[in-house]
């Protein structure tokens, strides 16, 4: 019920586009915009792609822009759901770059939609491709970061967050066993961060890893 409600919330956030033609994807874009594109095996009709540009407006709001057949057809602030025949797009953001970017058919399958090659979801998706071995072996040093890195700040935090009296009459005092000059700190926050970057240009998110800092 409640996922229902959210995605008729996001479909009527939707605007008309003004069909200006699809940009081409410059290199200097790699960290602030997204494009992907929907391939699917033997689907005809018109094409779609969807363009965000993850910097945002001058408010601060983060749009995914819908493209058919390279003219812009509609947009909406993220997370955002486009009806399109035989199902919908549905496009969401974290931080740290795209958190979901998939056509869901009307059956509920779900499909990832294709990475530009150009952009840099797309050149990771290449590596991936090219080199299986080392592109898993990135994968699994960027979960380790991200856990090391956030598991690490936690456990620092909680100590003096225990020793504001309400949470200690609440559960008592905690006492840190790992404690880090500023630097390391630092560079475990980086190496989490780019752990996280790592990942979301893959598309891979999950809540119980991924949540903090998003």
């Amino acid at each position: 019920m409640l996922e229902t409600w959210r995605r008729e919330w996001a479909v009527r956030k939707i605007k008309p586009g003004d069909g200006r033609p699809l940009p081409r994807f410059r290199f200097w874009q790699l960290l602030s915009r997204s494009l992907l594109h929907l391939h699917l095996p033997g689907r005809t009709g018109p094409g779609y792609a969807v363009d965000v540009r993850r910097g945002g407006d001058s408010e601060g709001r983060v749009w995914a822009d819908l493209y058919r057949d390279g003219r812009r057809y509609a947009r909406a602030t993220v997370p955002a759901v486009f009806p399109v025949p035989g199902g919908r797009l549905e496009v969401a953001t974290s931080t740290f770059g795209l958190r979901r970017a998939h056509f869901v058919a009307d059956d509920g399958t779900e499909h990832q939609l294709v990475p530009d090659p150009r952009s840099a979801e797309g050149r990771r998706a290449r590596l991936d491709r090219r080199h299986p071995v080392l592109s898993r072996w990135i994968g699994v040093v960027s979960v380790l970061a991200v856990l090391v890195g956030v598991g690490l700040n936690l456990l620092q935090l909680a100590e003096p967050v225990s020793q504001i009296p309400p949470v200690t009459a609440l559960v008592g005092t905690f006492e840190s066993p790992v404690r880090l000059p500023l630097w390391a700190n630092v560079a475990l926050g980086l190496a989490a961060a780019l752990g996280s970057t790592e990942r979301a240009l893959r598309l891979r998110y999950r809540w119980y890893l991924d949540a903090v800092g998003n």
